[in-house]
């Protein structure tokens, strides 16, 4: 009963023992509580350390138990004063942390600062994620470009997503066609689904994207190398632009579960996509940068193109998809 004041049972038993029988020793207490002298003695060693008991005045060889009115109400009101000088340590403190929060918080706090503010590195992208995903209440929307997502990025990325998720969060996400042809992927995303979250894919997205509640928005600050760096976005017009990207490409994406849909013309929209990067002059690495595949695929995919189309070249395939109807006339 007396532990919150440091004192174990043991030690407690002898004291109350003391009170009961004052005029006992040693050997008396050690009897009524069934216990060996040794450990009545290093009790009494810990209950003089706390000031609970005392030598007597009569006989200096014999202790007696302080008064608890004055002995534990002693041990209570140091306790009090440790808490009070904890108190004072803990507002130094929270005065301090509010300091630096308030010196950096157009750096790291969203909506602190100026409605654009850039994250330098990944360890910055990832803290700022943290913070976002505790703060998101409603939905979370996300392009997710770059084809096949590695292990890292999904075992990293699950135990957000579920915290969302159970929260009621309304969470779409659109990949690359090219993620279904990676296992992994593939069945990271029928999780998220199952967990409740939507997920689509298109043949190319234009970069990383992440909306929170349509309030905020971070975006990679290079297409190419997402980690690098990103741009947390707060201005209200950019959002709603951002919001009608999104809700653009997710009208045009397919489900995971469905196959994906043919052009008009008979080609996958991967095909179709392919062929139109080619048509303006992109190389086969920008290609597969764009689509989230390999250069091999791509090279696969335009031998196959320029097979169908009977052409012996890139330019001569241009020309004949227009001729063809696979891509349209324009007077530039």
């Amino acid at each position: 009963m007396l532990s919150g004041l440091g004192i174990d049972s043991v030690t407690e038993a002898v004291y109350r023992s003391m009170l009961s029988r004052p005029e006992g020793g040693i050997c008396d207490w050690a009897l009524d509580l069934g216990l060996p002298e040794n450990q009545v003695r290093e009790a009494l060693d810990r209950l003089s350390s706390l000031a609970l008991v005392r030598r007597s005045a009569a006989d200096r060889a014999e202790v007696r138990a302080v008064n608890p009115l004055l002995g534990l109400e002693a041990l209570l009101a140091q306790q009090q004063a440790e808490l009070a000088a904890h108190q004072q340590h803990v507002e130094a403190s929270r005065a301090a942390i509010a300091d630096v929060i308030a010196q950096y918080a157009h750096q790291y706090a969203p909506g602190a600062g100026p409605s654009f503010h850039y994250l330098a590195g990944l360890d910055a992208i990832r803290e700022q994620l943290e913070i976002l995903n505790g703060q998101v209440r409603e939905e979370f929307l996300t392009f997710a470009p770059g084809g096949p997502q590695t292990p890292a990025n999904m075992a990293a990325s699950r135990p957000l997503n579920l915290r969302l998720l159970h929260r009621g969060v309304r969470m779409r996400t659109v990949y690359t066609d090219s993620i279904r042809r990676d296992p992994p992927t593939v069945e990271h995303a029928e999780w998220l689904a199952a967990q409740g979250a939507q997920v689509r894919t298109v043949p190319a997205l234009p970069n990383r994207l992440i909306v929170i509640d349509r309030r905020v928005a971070l975006i990679a600050a290079d297409s190419h190398n997402t980690g690098i760096g990103a741009v947390v976005v707060e201005n209200p017009g950019t959002i709603t632009l951002l919001c009608a990207l999104f809700e653009t490409v997710w009208q045009s994406a397919q489900p995971l579960g469905s196959r994906p849909e043919r052009e008009p013309n008979g080609l996958t929209k991967q095909q179709a996509e392919v062929l139109r990067l080619m048509a303006d002059g992109c190389t086969d690495e920008a290609i597969a940068h764009h689509l989230g595949i390999s250069a091999r695929t791509v090279r696969r995919t335009t031998a196959g193109l320029l097979a169908d189309l009977g052409a012996r070249s890139r330019f001569q395939a241009g020309v004949r998809a227009v001729q063809q109807g696979y891509l349209p006339a324009d007077a530039d």
